[in-house]
């Protein structure tokens, strides 16, 4: 077998295991995760307990990155302490080493077993807690399945010519293979996974005991890099744990790495064959790196809190320097318009992501994406309080008519933008929440109803964001007739809705009211779109009446 059908198989079995391991932390958030936050808020209080919480829900997740979010939201909530937090996640840690050590038994037998039962219970019933049960035992066969591909593709890896020289180069150099083991656990995102790879190879006889202990210790830095990355977008509160697990595990990794070079110590305690010596290394490095961060753990917080609040305050700064608002500009008319449009553009790109998310996190509903979205709501009133005093801040009497008016359309483009990002945060991010808590899914006619509806409010969307900049009375004329349109879709939808409920179908049933809420939602975003073309028409002639003066002419 050539070199590339070797890689291409490997790649495959790996992908399926990070396909896999994402299944079972899906099943296990979507089934159980609102059980298992209470349980961990109730115990975080206690070092001890908080660090076998954290191990108990890393083997429930089959993530420690999960639970660092989830507890870096518990500390940026004020729910309960920053070290307690940092030792849960260490705990976490450990957990994910315990998982690598249960996957490595001989599980093969579980296989069909648990992907039969699992497919039979997901297809057999509609009920959520089940079907999210089916979910897990199949991403638990998957994993196992995955396992013994990635044994078999490495196979014909020990009769390479090149892999020994490899080999032999990063054995001579351990600062290569840490570095490497750290972005290689990045790029798959899974400590976990990365980990059992390198287990596999060392069953096979590939990779020596010695170059496999290093990999897991870089494992271990790139794992603490992932949560500290995915977290870059929260609150300053909310960062220190998992930056505080950044800190201990690549310190710690680090030196536990120059120990292991300097004194070279025998691996035979720890197992009878490299790949046992190599899962006991990983769980007796986390363990130590749990019992050290204990009396240190307060001190580790207690210093980023500092510096993340200082470096809030300078992001903070920055985010003034660099705005459109330029405070030198008001005393021409002119140029502080243009300023305000500048910002204004900003906001309507704000605005355009959110309308993309809101339609992604009903698909695939998730905590960190209703986060993030909360926090681009976050920014959006930020945006528009800054851009309403910079207005009023215009002196009017060097103000000439056309720039009045330019005032006002600006002022009544932000405030709408506005009222279409509270509707996203206030209405459809709610249903998203119960979608997900509720386990809800939409009939697949009804899913592709929203989804066009969706389009096409996203479409008028960038049309009216076009006509607050160009002020193109062609273009305003599109966004008014796109208006039209809309209703007839949105009276479509809904009459077919009611179809699906009088023939008693179930799924419309239990998503009736999600289903004809989010119609409205959609419309009311696309009246306020269509509104901002009203004073382009007005001024060029071409806005009539209301609809009833017509009827009455």
């Amino acid at each position: 077998m050539s070199g590339s059908v070797v890689l291409i198989h490997l790649a495959g079995a790996v992908a399926l295991l990070l396909w896999a391991t994402r299944t079972v932390r899906t099943g296990v958030e979507r089934a159980y995760g609102d059980i298992l936050r209470r349980k961990l808020r109730g115990t975080l209080k206690n070092p001890i307990a908080a660090a076998a919480a954290g191990a108990l829900l890393a083997i429930a997740f089959q993530s420690s990155t999960a639970v660092a979010l989830l507890v870096g939201s518990f500390v940026g909530s004020g729910i309960v302490g920053s070290a307690s937090g940092l030792i849960a996640v260490l705990g976490a840690d450990l957990g994910s080493a315990f998982v690598v050590k249960l996957l490595s038994f001989d599980l093969s037998l579980l296989v069909p077993i648990t992907i039969f039962f699992g497919t039979a219970i997901f297809m057999a019933t509609e009920r959520a807690a089940w079907r999210q049960f089916g979910r897990i035992l199949v991403g638990i066969g998957l994993l196992l399945l995955s396992l013994q591909l990635i044994g078999s593709a490495s196979e014909p890896l020990r009769h390479s010519d090149l892999l020994p020289i490899i080999i032999n180069y990063l054995s001579g150099d351990v600062v290569t293979a840490f570095l490497i083991a750290a972005v290689m656990t990045w790029l798959f995102h899974s400590s976990v996974a990365f980990i059992l790879l390198v287990v596999a190879l060392a069953t096979r006889g590939i990779i020596p005991a010695e170059l496999g202990v290093v990999l897991a210790l870089g494992a271990n830095l790139g794992g603490g890099l992932i949560a500290a990355l995915l977290s870059r977008t929260m609150p300053a509160p909310s960062r220190v744990v998992p930056l505080g697990n950044l800190i201990v595990r690549g310190v710690g990794a680090v030196i536990a790495l120059i120990v292991l070079s300097i004194f070279n110590p025998p691996l035979s305690y720890l197992g009878d064959t490299a790949p046992l010596q190599i899962i006991h290394a990983h769980i007796a490095f986390n363990i130590a790196l749990v019992i050290l961060a204990m009396p240190i753990a307060g001190l580790v917080t207690s210093m980023l809190e500092s510096m993340t609040s200082s470096a809030q305050s300078a992001s903070a700064l920055e985010d003034r320097e660099a705005s459109a608002l330029d405070p030198d500009a008001l005393n021409t008319p002119s140029r502080a318009l243009a300023n305000v449009t500048r910002a204004v553009v900003g906001v309507c790109e704000t605005v355009e992501v959110m309308l993309k998310n809101i339609m992604e996190l009903y698909e695939e509903p998730s905590r960190e994406g209703m986060e993030e979205l909360a926090s681009l709501d976050d920014r959006v009133d930020r945006k528009h309080a800054a851009i309403k005093l910079y207005l009023a801040r215009i002196p009017a009497e060097q103000m000439d008519e056309q720039d009045v008016q330019r005032t006002h359309e600006l002022l009544d483009a932000c405030v709408k933008l506005e009222q279409v990002g509270d509707i996203i945060t206030r209405n459809m991010l709610v249903h998203v929440r119960k979608k997900l808590e509720r386990g809800l899914t939409f009939t697949p006619e009804g899913w592709r109803e929203l989804t066009n509806l969706h389009a096409s409010v996203l479409n008028n969307a960038r049309l009216a964001f076009n006509v607050v900049i160009s002020r193109d009375p062609a273009t305003a004329q599109a966004l008014v007739r796109e208006k039209d349109r809309m209703r007839d879709l949105e009276r479509e939808t809904s009459q077919r809705h009611f179809e699906r409920l009088r023939t008693g179908t179930k799924k419309s049933l239990e998503t009736s009211s999600l289903h004809l809420d989010t119609i409205r939602d959609l419309k009311q975003i696309n009246s306020l779109l269509a509104s901002m073309a009203y004073p382009v028409l007005e001024e060029h002639g071409l806005l009539r009446g209301s609809r009833l003066a017509q009827a009455a002419e």
